[in-house]
């Protein structure tokens, strides 16, 4: 290594670990489920998205098997070329389907493909209104579109009238791109509002819903159903965009909408043009993880009683939940602790009762609101929610008072 590569990265090193920003990876044994050996301790996880408890079902791991036996390991190569399996196209339309739409297209992630619709659809001259706390793939998807950017702040309504109108004073397209489940805060984007400001000023709407498909709505169709059967109003999205590594237990992504755009995709999408297409396997177990959604609402009830009895667990323990007073109604619960040394500090404090809860610090979350992302899954039991809620009331106050470092 270059002398000078090694100094730079050395010193950006130290200033990770003096700022405890420094993140470490930790590894885990056996099956991801509700008990997990980490590190080689037993714990109680609460900070995965599994929300359904699907990762570790057997049944979905029999269809991997099986569609392992007969289609082998790999897809061998883009879905252009040779990649694109018989689990693809059956997976795909049964997302259609259950979504009520015309099309949808499989990536390999969700970052892959929020950066492959942002590049496909947006150019200079166009541009991109994008809630300040959307995720990483968003803004980055965004910036390398080469469309004008404009960050709003965080579901201010008025904030987004006012960026729809610069951006239509500008000619080209106008797309408006938000988180539906904020992944750090828990908090619902307000789709009926966006829908109608889009539509009264000709813009485009794309909502990525990693954190709300299989939670959200009656039947599990995500958070523009959940709008629609709240709110009685109607969601228009042109495009949405979906994780099968959450809620559905397997792994990789999809974008959802009319035909022309899935076209478009598989012309433009650089990500998915020229990546190896998701090994079969991975879409036999999300298929049979989305029939288990439709299937077994049984889960969705479970989790959200599980939310409804940690709040009210917090509540009578004093401790702070939500962010800016407001609670989360997903299985994103998020205790904010200020500065990255008390989350650290708490974090571990968990570990060492076994409870694995992840400290999450800038630059994923802004500075000053460093904190504890608790989330449930329905494969939690009553007695595991109510271990957790007083292992931290007695680490809340065991730790030292807090204080205005980032």
């Amino acid at each position: 290594m270059s002398p000078a590569l090694a100094a730079r990265l050395q010193a950006g090193l130290r200033q990770q670990h003096e700022q405890q920003l420094y993140r470490r990876r930790r590894v885990v044994e056996g099956a991801h489920g509700r008990r997990l050996r980490v590190d080689g301790r037993d714990c109680l996880n609460f900070c995965s998205n599994d929300y359904l408890g699907l990762a570790a079902d057997p049944r979905l791991a029999e269809a991997a098997a099986s569609a392992l036996r007969r289609c082998g390991t790999g897809s061998g190569a883009a879905s252009l070329v040779s990649g694109y399996n018989h689990e693809h196209q059956r997976l795909e339309e049964a997302l259609a389907a259950f979504l009520g739409c015309e099309r949808v297209l499989l990536f390999s992630s969700g970052w892959a493909a929020n950066l492959g619709v942002l590049r496909a659809l947006l150019g200079r001259g166009d541009a991109l209104v994008a809630d300040a706390l959307n995720h990483a793939s968003l803004i980055d998807g965004g910036r390398l579109s080469g469309a004008r950017y404009l960050r709003v702040p965080h579901g201010e309504r008025d904030a987004f009238a006012a960026a729809l109108d610069e951006a239509a004073s500008g000619g080209g397209l106008s797309l408006l791109v938000t988180d539906g489940v904020f992944s750090m805060d828990g908090d619902l984007a307000d789709l009926p509002a966006l829908s109608a400001l889009c539509q009264a000023r000709g813009a485009a709407l794309m909502v990525d819903d990693a954190h709300g498909f299989g939670v959200l709505g009656a039947d599990g169709q995500g958070v523009i159903a959940h709008w629609r059967e709240a709110a009685a109003a109607p969601v228009l999205a042109d495009v949405l965009v979906g994780t099968l590594g959450k809620s559905l237990g397997a792994a990789g992504a999809f974008v959802a909408g009319e035909a022309a755009l899935i076209e478009t995709l598989i012309q433009k999408a650089r990500p998915w043009v020229f990546s190896t297409a998701p090994p079969p396997a991975m879409a036999a177990a999300a298929h049979e993880a989305l029939r288990l959604v439709q299937a077994e609402p049984e889960r969705r009830r479970r989790l959200h009683a599980h939310i409804a009895h940690f709040q009210a667990g917090a509540r009578a323990r004093g401790l702070p939940l939500g962010v800016g007073g407001k609670l989360s109604a997903t299985p994103i619960q998020p205790l904010l602790l200020g500065s990255a040394a008390r989350a650290l500090a708490l974090s571990a404090a968990l570990f060492e009762q076994g409870y694995w809860v992840a400290a999450i610090r800038p630059p994923t979350v802004p500075a000053g609101t460093s904190r504890l992302r608790i989330t449930l899954s329905a494969a939690h039991e009553t007695a595991d929610i109510d271990g957790l809620l007083d292992a931290l009331q007695a680490g809340l106050a065991a730790l030292p008072a807090a204080d205005d470092s980032p």
